[in-house]
């Protein structure tokens, strides 16, 4: 296997009763998929799913099939978010939970802890925001309660290992002040559990504007598209094994500049109207991986396509070009850039199997097929 590829999740397609509440009954990721309107000429929208229609993730016979497509192109397995929101709030657990219970579909998985508030600012980008459900740590008890409802995950035979450990992400290593003692306390609690230790890996930007200094706080600073050496090596001193790169910042900063960037996302944040930001996506993906990537313990991140205009409008930058044949081309690039490691370490994450309402993932479409699909088998295998 050239690259061991590991698709992020989202159990987001089913109606939950906080989705319900902020949204109206029933709401689901594809309430607003569906109703997506073009912004320009030959823009995609709305993007209407193929083979699976609009699936709903509470019947198990869709998550075989995802699986069983996945499994066919050599997709090693799928990265579960995950939504501990603390003191044992949980948000869209039903997916996961079933597939754990169930020994079904038996197809690899490991989770990322998507340790992020939610608020309706995810689906829209006018009026008041307003919060969802909060991300709270709770302290130690927590931090116990939380490792002991993944326990049997860690400890089924499906889970994802990098040098036998399972292998679990934290989504926002940055704002969550105690992630030291955490990653210590799980790891002395995965020891007694019987478990060789758990495998951390950070989900960070290569290229930040924000540092984390060593009491917690975060400071704003100069991003550096020449290296990302300092950025990694300050997550990694918190005690993460590894780090999963995402290189949208760069790519985009070196495509449109890196101060038009930030202004240009600065004034589309606050005035709607004005017109969508658009990225040319061979360009932008060309620019994605840091010379750092290259580290053994560095995981680059890959995306088929990029459109968020059904969550947030014209707020985001649209990746035009995003076409299967171009995906294809940075799919290589990132298997070039891990071709040096160990195959343990060979993994490359795929953002993401089924985002679709950020115009993100490679489940079949109208428009192109199994296009995304054929281009990973191809590259792949």
């Amino acid at each position: 296997m050239k690259a061991r590829l590991i698709a992020y999740y989202l159990p987001q397609f089913h109606p939950i009763p906080e989705n319900d509440e902020a949204w109206g009954p029933g709401f689901t990721e594809w309430t607003n998929v569906a109703k997506a309107k073009p912004l320009f000429r030959g823009h995609y929208q709305p993007r209407i799913p193929a083979d699976l229609g609009f699936y709903d993730l509470r019947l198990p016979e869709v998550r075989e099939q995802q699986a069983q497509m996945a499994r066919e192109v050599g997709i090693e397995g799928f990265c579960y978010y995950h939504y501990w929101m603390g003191n044992g709030k949980l948000l869209l657990q039903r997916p996961f939970e079933e597939v754990l219970a169930s020994g079904k579909p038996d197809f690899p998985f490991c989770l990322c802890w998507a340790n992020h508030e939610w608020t309706t600012k995810t689906w829209k980008n006018e009026g008041k925001e307003k919060m969802i459900a909060p991300m709270t740590y709770g302290g130690d008890e927590d931090y116990k309660a939380h490792f002991n409802y993944v326990l049997p995950a860690l400890k089924d035979k499906r889970y994802i290992t990098v040098d036998g450990k399972p292998l679990f992400s934290i989504y926002d290593p940055y704002h969550f002040t105690e992630v030291s003692h955490f990653i210590e306390l799980w790891q002395q609690l995965a020891k007694e559990n019987g478990l060789p230790g758990i495998y951390f890996s950070a989900m960070i930007s290569n290229t930040t504007t924000v540092r984390r200094k060593a009491d917690g706080t975060l400071e704003r600073t100069l991003p550096n598209l020449q290296s990302s050496k300092e950025v990694y090596k300050d997550i990694l001193a918190l005690g993460f094994d590894s780090i999963t790169s995402y290189g949208k910042s760069r790519g985009e900063m070196l495509y449109k500049g890196k101060y038009r960037r930030v202004i240009t996302r600065f004034l589309h944040e606050h005035l709607s109207f004005l017109p969508v930001i658009s990225y040319d996506y061979p360009q932008t993906v060309a620019n994605f991986f840091a010379p750092e990537d290259s580290w053994e313990n560095v995981f680059p991140t890959v995306i088929p396509q990029w459109d968020r205009t059904p969550r947030v409008g014209s707020m985001d930058g649209i990746y035009v070009n995003a076409t299967p044949e171009n995906f294809k081309k940075h799919l290589a690039h990132a298997i070039d850039v891990v071709k040096n490691k160990q195959q343990e370490h060979r993994i490359v994450f795929l953002k993401s199997w089924n985002e679709w309402a950020e115009g993100n993932y490679v489940e079949p479409d109208d428009k192109y097929g199994h296009g995304y699909l054929d281009a990973i088998r191809e590259s792949l295998l």
